[in-house]
């Protein structure tokens, strides 16, 4: 078996919540948003993988639960591939990342790329307004545009995770920097004192993360049994992805 590569031994530290997260936000604020989002009738619960109806030009901002991105790219065939009728390639979805509670996203839509968004998990609350709503919460403009921000810093990061070449690297990277965005503490068996590792607090399949890496469903679940067995990734309860406590440090 080779050696670790130096991106597989040495994982990036957890990076401290956004500023945008509820704790920060002020909740005067944030409840009179809230308000003006039910009274305007701009809030909706979502189920378990339903699609969010959203559409570009408008501004989500995720209550509760988690959202997950997803993009497609409509991609003709060749003319050197075209026989006697012209042949369009079925799209394939690919896995962008989450966009977790008390977040902002857009829906941006650009031929022949798409992208589309869905509840990740039960009970995701999602409100909506258009960009010069914000007028009213000036504060709140701010706080949306510093969380954009970061979003771009992440997906800088996520992009250099994908340039790995080593599939094994790629998967580790990707895991790496969800569980620092997302994860949450997943405490000790025999100690409940001792934190084992983090974990994602969600479920997410090989088959999304083969799509978000570049790779299959069967690649996945042969290079997660790799990293099992080095003891670089944890299971929890429900098949929850978890990364030990020792190969991270949180940020104070």
């Amino acid at each position: 078996m080779s050696s670790l590569s130096s991106a597989e031994r040495s994982l990036l530290p957890m990076q401290s919540p956004s500023s945008f997260s509820e704790a920060s936000r002020p909740f005067l604020t944030w409840q009179r948003i809230l308000d003006w989002a039910q009274e305007h009738y701009r809030c909706r619960t979502f189920s378990k993988d339903e699609r969010i109806p959203a559409r570009p030009g408008l501004l989500y901002l995720v209550q509760r639960g988690a959202i997950r991105m997803v993009g497609t790219a409509q991609v003709s065939a060749t003319a050197s591939q075209l026989t006697s009728r012209r042949i369009n390639r079925t799209p394939e979805e690919a896995f962008l990342g989450f966009v977790g509670a008390g977040q902002p996203f857009e829906i941006v839509a650009q031929s022949p790329f798409t992208l589309q968004s869905y509840a990740h998990v039960d009970q995701t609350a999602v409100l909506w307004m258009y960009w010069h709503d914000l007028d009213n919460w000036p504060h709140f403009r701010r706080e949306v545009m510093d969380a954009f921000r970061y979003q771009h810093q992440r997906k800088l990061l996520w992009l250099s995770a994908l340039g790995q070449r080593r599939t094994i690297d790629r998967l580790l990277g990707f895991l790496t920097l969800l569980i620092e965005e997302y994860g949450e503490p997943a405490m000790s068996d025999t100690d409940p004192d001792v934190i084992r590792g983090y974990c994602l607090p969600f479920p997410l399949t090989h088959a999304q993360i083969g799509s978000a890496i570049g790779s299959t469903r069967v690649t996945v679940t042969r290079l997660m049994g790799k990293l099992r067995q080095r003891g670089l990734i944890l299971t929890q309860g429900d098949n929850l992805i978890c990364l030990p406590a020792e190969s991270i440090n949180r940020a104070s």
